[in-house]
């Protein structure tokens, strides 16, 4: 069986000055950036369906309820949610590893709010909230780097939005998809 060629980049920024922020939406286009304080396993799977359907995610798919919960609930990590008028448009899922480096684990919107201007300022406050990681979580060490990836399978803006807001890609990978 023939796949198809997906090509992997890995960025990163290793200083909060390397941020190049996206512009804050004006204030009445209602979007707020809140973290989701209280861990929820059925949310987290809500956002990962809803932001990734289109965009080939399915690692997590066979998750059970318990194991998003458990996964939510790991010291470091945490999900930050823009709303638009009150409705989920997108998340970020930051991971605090070791040695500093915390990881944008996932990130995206819903169809229904790509192309609004949330995706750089999600981006950007989101990065920002990670270089703030170890002030959440005591006894992490300080942020050093942050750092993704993305995939050709991943929306169209995704890489240019990551080298707008200053990532740096430091590796990328080809390799064949099932298909």
């Amino acid at each position: 069986m023939t796949g198809t060629a997906v090509t992997t980049w890995y960025l990163e920024l290793t200083a909060p000055e390397e941020l190049r922020p996206a512009a804050v939406p004006p204030a009445e286009a209602g979007v707020t950036v809140v973290r989701a304080e209280e861990p929820s396993g059925v949310f987290g799977r809500f956002l990962y369906t809803a932001v990734g359907g289109d965009c080939s995610w399915t690692d997590r798919l066979p998750w059970a309820p318990e194991q998003w919960q458990r996964h939510l609930e790991e010291p470091g990590r945490e999900l930050w949610v823009a709303y638009r008028h009150g409705t989920p448009a997108g998340y970020l899922e930051l991971a605090g590893q070791d040695e500093g480096a915390v990881e944008i684990v996932y990130f995206g919107l819903l169809p229904r709010f790509r192309g609004l201007g949330i995706g750089g300022h999600l981006l950007s406050y989101g990065t920002a909230r990670a270089w703030e990681l170890a002030r959440r979580w005591p006894g992490r060490p300080a942020t050093g780097r942050v750092w993704l990836h993305t995939c050709s399978l991943d929306g169209p803006h995704a890489l240019g939005n990551y080298r707008r807001r200053g990532f740096r890609v430091t590796k990328t990978t080809v390799s064949q998809s099932v298909g």
